[in-house]
C-alpha cells in the first residue's frame, strides 16, 4: 500500500518539478504546492464526471417514451417508458454520486500521504478500504460453488414443475385418463404438488444460501416463524378445507349450490375462498372453513342425468275434487316451457288441515340455473289454470260467506253476466220476501 502512495506522491512531485523547478523538493512550500495540485486535479475530475454523467441524464431524458418502450405483462402495463427513462436517469445520478465518493477518498487519503504526520492515517484508510474489497470479492469468489449449486437446484426445480403441470394439464383435458382420478380435481392437485415442490426446494437450498448461519439471519427466520404461525391459524383452516372439498367433489364451477343461506351459481373455487353469484347477479365470497362446516345443496349434481324435481305447494278447500286439483297441477306443469315433459309431473297430498288441503306439484327439470325463471313462470301457469277452472286457492287462508259473496278469482275468469248474489237477513220464522 505504501509503494502505491509513493507512487502517486512522486507523480504529483514529478508534475511540480517540471512547474515549479525552482522549488526545493520535500520542503514545506513543495508539500502545499503539491496538495494545492492535487485538489485542482480533484476538482476537475469531479467537473468531468459531473459533466458526463449531466450530459448522458439529458439525452436519456430526451428520448422520454417516444424511443423507450413500455414494460408490460400481457396486457397490463407495469412500468411506462417515461418511468423507465427516469429510472435510468436517477441510476446515473448514484453513479455520479459514487464516484465523487471514490474520488473524494481517494484525495483525502492522497493529501494526508504528503504529510509526515498523517501519512499512517492514509495508509491505515488505503488499508481498511482494501481490506473490506478483499472481504467482499473473497466471499463472492469463495461463494461461487455453492451459487452453482443454488442455480441447478432452481433449474431442476423449474423444469420439474413445468412437467408436473404438462401432465396435469393433460389429465384435465381429457388426453392422460387416470382410473379414480377425476378430471377437475387435476388443477387443485397440480398446484398442491407445486407448493410441496417449492417448499422441498426451499429445505434443499437453505444450507446453500449466504449468512445461513449467522445469529442475524437466524433471529429474523425466526421472528418470521413466529409471526407466521400466529397469523395464518385462519388461512390455514380455509386451505386444509379448500383441499378436502375439492377431493369431497361436493360441487364444482357453474354448479348452482345453496351453502348455508347463499343460493346460487359457483363462479370461483381457490384453495382460500369460494365464490358464489346469485339470481340477483350479487357475488358473495364464502371463507371455505365456513363452507366445509355448513351443509351443502347441489342442485346441479343429478339435474343433467336423472333432473332435478321442482315443486311447489297450493292449498285448496274441502269443496274441490282432488281430483280436479291434481289434473288442475299437472296442467300447470305441462304448460312450463323450462320443465321436462318426461318423466311426467306428480302430486302429492301433503297434508289435510283444518280448512284446506295442501297439494304439491312436483315435476322435471334440467336447467338448475333457471330455477328462479321456472318457478315464476309455474306460479303464474297454476294460477290461470286454477283461474280458468273457477277454483279458488285458499292460500294462506281464505274467509268468505258462501251465501252471498263473491269467489275469491279475478273478475276476467268470470262470466260476463256474472252478479254476485244478494244477501239479506230476516227473522226466525219468516221466508224472504220476493222482490216485487
Amino acid at each position: 500500500m505504501k509503494e502505491r502512495l509513493d507512487v502517486i506522491n512522486n507523480a504529483l512531485f514529478n508534475l511540480l518539478n517540471k512547474l515549479l523547478p525552482n522549488v526545493e523538493a520535500g520542503s514545506i512550500i513543495s508539500i502545499l504546492l503539491t496538495a494545492i495540485i492535487a485538489t485542482l486535479l480533484a476538482i476537475i475530475i469531479f467537473v468531468i464526471i459531473r459533466s458526463i454523467t449531466k450530459f448522458i441524464e439529458k439525452k436519456i431524458l430526451s428520448f422520454q417514451s417516444k424511443r423507450v418502450r413500455s414494460l408490460r405483462f400481457q396486457h397490463q402495463e407495469i412500468l411506462t417508458g417515461d418511468q423507465i427513462t427516469w429510472g435510468i436517469s436517477k441510476l446515473f445520478n448514484w453513479i455520479r454520486y459514487l464516484s465523487y465518493l471514490i474520488i473524494f477518498y481517494l484525495y483525502i487519503n492522497t493529501v494526508f500521504s504528503f504529510f509526515p504526520k498523517t501519512r499512517g492515517i492514509s495508509a491505515k484508510l488505503f488499508d481498511y478500504f482494501l481490506e473490506a474489497v478483499n472481504f467482499v470479492l473473497g466471499a463472492a469468489w469463495s461463494y461461487i460453488p455453492n451459487l452453482i449449486t443454488l442455480i441447478v437446484i432452481f433449474i431442476f426445480g423449474f423444469y420439474l414443475i413445468k412437467l408436473i403441470r404438462l401432465f396435469f394439464k393433460g389429465v384435465e383435458e381429457g388426453r392422460i385418463k387416470l382410473s379414480g382420478f377425476y378430471p377437475e380435481w387435476a388443477s387443485p392437485t397440480y398446484a398442491i404438488s407445486r407448493f410441496l415442490i417449492i417448499a422441498f426446494l426451499i429445505i434443499v437450498a437453505f444450507p446453500y444460501l449466504p449468512g445461513k448461519d449467522s445469529p442475524a439471519f437466524q433471529a429474523v427466520s425466526i421472528f418470521f416463524g413466529v409471526l407466521i404461525s400466529l397469523g395464518s391459524t385462519g388461512a390455514v383452516s380455509n386451505i386444509v378445507a379448500g383441499i378436502v372439498l375439492t377431493y369431497m367433489r361436493a360441487f364444482k364451477i357453474g354448479d348452482t349450490v345453496q351453502i348455508a343461506d347463499t343460493n346460487g351459481d359457483v363462479v370461483e373455487k381457490t384453495m382460500f375462498v369460494t365464490r358464489i353469484r346469485t339470481v340477483k347477479n350479487v357475488e358473495i365470497t364464502v371463507p371455505n372453513a365456513m363452507v366445509l362446516n355448513d351443509h351443502i345443496i347441489n342442485y346441479s349434481a343429478l339435474a343433467e342425468n336423472e333432473g332435478l324435481i321442482l315443486h311447489s305447494k297450493v292449498t285448496i278447500g274441502y269443496d274441490v275434487p282432488w281430483t280436479l286439483v291434481h289434473d288442475l297441477l299437472k296442467q300447470a306443469a305441462a304448460s312450463t316451457e323450462s320443465l321436462e315433459k318426461s318423466p311426467d309431473p306428480f302430486v302429492l297430498q301433503t297434508s289435510l288441515d283444518d280448512y284446506y288441503v295442501e297439494y304439491e306439484i312436483n315435476a322435471y327439470s334440467k336447467k338448475p340455473r333457471e330455477m328462479a325463471r321456472t318457478y315464476n313462470e309455474l306460479h303464474r301457469n297454476i294460477q290461470d289454470k286454477f283461474h280458468e277452472a273457477g277454483v279458488e286457492i285458499a292460500s294462506p287462508g281464505l274467509m268468505t260467506y258462501r251465501d252471498g259473496s263473491k269467489p275469491n278469482i279475478p273478475d276476467d275468469y268470470l262470466p260476463k253476466d256474472y252478479n254476485p248474489p244478494k244477501t239479506g237477513i230476516w227473522p226466525l220464522g219468516t221466508s224472504p220476501k220476493k222482490p216485487k
